[in-house]
């Protein structure tokens, strides 16, 4: 089965880790879809910051496919607070204005060190899983970003909220003790953030098995992935990439454009099971039916739009195509492995932002992968498997 759709309600009482399976003879393009990621959040609360979410809670689709998406905006000094996402790594690039970033490794004999970063319009940066991370805008101008997330439902831990505004509250003996503060103090902070509590309730690659393996690439040991670094010569720019803002160029043939923010580019992502592209299309561009072996990709329009979809792998009901045309702000999920397009219909260019759960997921163009193979594959076979005589085989394999 080419993908599994949740299903939120079921006539017996079942709990599973995620959610049970539709019917997937009723399963919908619908499912794969979600609209409004254009639309900028209420940056009007204190911290100035608004993150707008889309999980599998709002695309049923993403159920086991171990990614999702956020926008997040915000205001002239604005502050995503520090905090955790206990499920997944995350990746970040901004669309509009500026933020400092940064986080904090775990316990460690050198200590917890602090990784900062100033990103400006294209910029991309990662979070590695679990690890306490922020952002904050230090302009005067709104800042937007786009991130994806490495899980279909990756949790968020704010920090200053749970620790002194759960319900119970912890003990102000307790916190005042690893604090090293007094009891009052502690009791102090409690109720004044308990006054502003809030939290946001938010398949991929193995789960690392420490804070960050930065891709050692003079290395030569072969390994599934790469080697680590020395993490005492790791610095704030293995997790950094500049350019997300340029457009590709478009000019060839199908008139797309993929610029790819993978492990070869950005060595900070090895181990971290999530990677980004930028897709530009010229009007009437096609991103070709494709696949990718290793990732399901989640994708949102930033600007113009496209008419995309996916096929279903073989089944007694055939190849399902799914499809759905997508304006800015809409998002659309392509399970992994499954063939799937983007078509720009209209006169004007389209930019889309994607995010795919692998830190290396590999393409495969179906018509370059069947017709353009090196060797080439026999046109006996392939006028077998197609149907068709050695002549329109030949013909079609010319083109590539």
């Amino acid at each position: 089965m080419g993908f599994q759709i949740s299903k939120q309600w079921i006539t017996i009482c079942m709990r599973v880790n995620g959610f049970v399976c539709k019917d997937p003879t009723v399963v919908k393009a619908e499912d794969f879809f979600s609209t409004g990621l254009d639309k900028a959040g209420d940056t009007g609360k204190k911290l100035g910051s608004n993150v707008t979410a889309v999980n599998v809670n709002k695309i049923v689709g993403l159920n086991t496919l171990g990614i999702s998406m956020v926008r997040i905006d915000y205001a002239p000094k604005g502050l995503n607070a520090p905090h955790t996402h206990p499920r997944a790594t995350e990746i970040l690039t901004v669309i509009e204005g500026q933020l400092f970033v940064g986080f904090v490794t775990s316990n460690s004999d050198n200590g917890n060190r602090l990784f900062t970063k100033m990103l400006k319009k294209g910029d991309v940066f990662v979070f590695p899983e679990g690890l306490i991370h922020f952002q904050f805008n230090p302009g005067h101008t709104n800042t937007v970003a786009i991130g994806a997330l490495s899980s279909q439902n990756p949790g968020t831990i704010t920090i200053a909220n749970a620790v002194f505004g759960s319900k119970p509250p912890i003990s102000d003996e307790v916190l005042a003790k690893a604090f090293q503060i007094t009891r009052m103090a502690a009791k102090t902070l409690l109720l004044a953030l308990l006054a502003v509590a809030s939290s946001l309730a938010m398949a991929s690659d193995p789960s690392p098995l420490q804070d960050f393996c930065v891709a050692d690439k003079a290395s030569k040991v072969l390994v599934n992935g790469f080697v680590c670094k020395d993490p005492k010569v790791v610095k704030a720019e293995d997790f950094f990439f500049r350019g997300l803002d340029k457009a590709g160029d478009t000019g060839k043939k199908l008139g797309s454009n993929v610029t790819a923010v993978n492990v070869n580019k950005l060595a900070g992502l090895n181990t971290l099971g999530i990677s980004m592209v930028r897709i530009d299309y010229a009007p009437r561009g096609l991103n070709p039916p494709h696949t990718h072996p290793r990732a399901t990709e989640i994708l949102t329009v930033i600007e113009g739009q496209l008419f995309v979809g996916f096929v279903t792998s073989n089944s007694d009901n055939g190849n399902r195509l799914f499809t759905k045309m997508l304006k800015k702000g809409d998002v659309f999920v392509f399970p992994q492995g499954l063939i799937h397009f983007q078509f720009n219909p209209g006169y004007t260019n389209t930019v889309a932002i994607g995010a795919l759960s692998s830190q290396n997921p590999g393409t495969i163009t179906v018509a370059d992968a069947v017709f353009g193979s090196k060797p080439p594959i026999s046109d006996e076979v392939l006028a077998k498997a197609f149907q068709v005589d050695k002549k329109t085989i030949d013909w079609l394999q010319a083109q590539f």
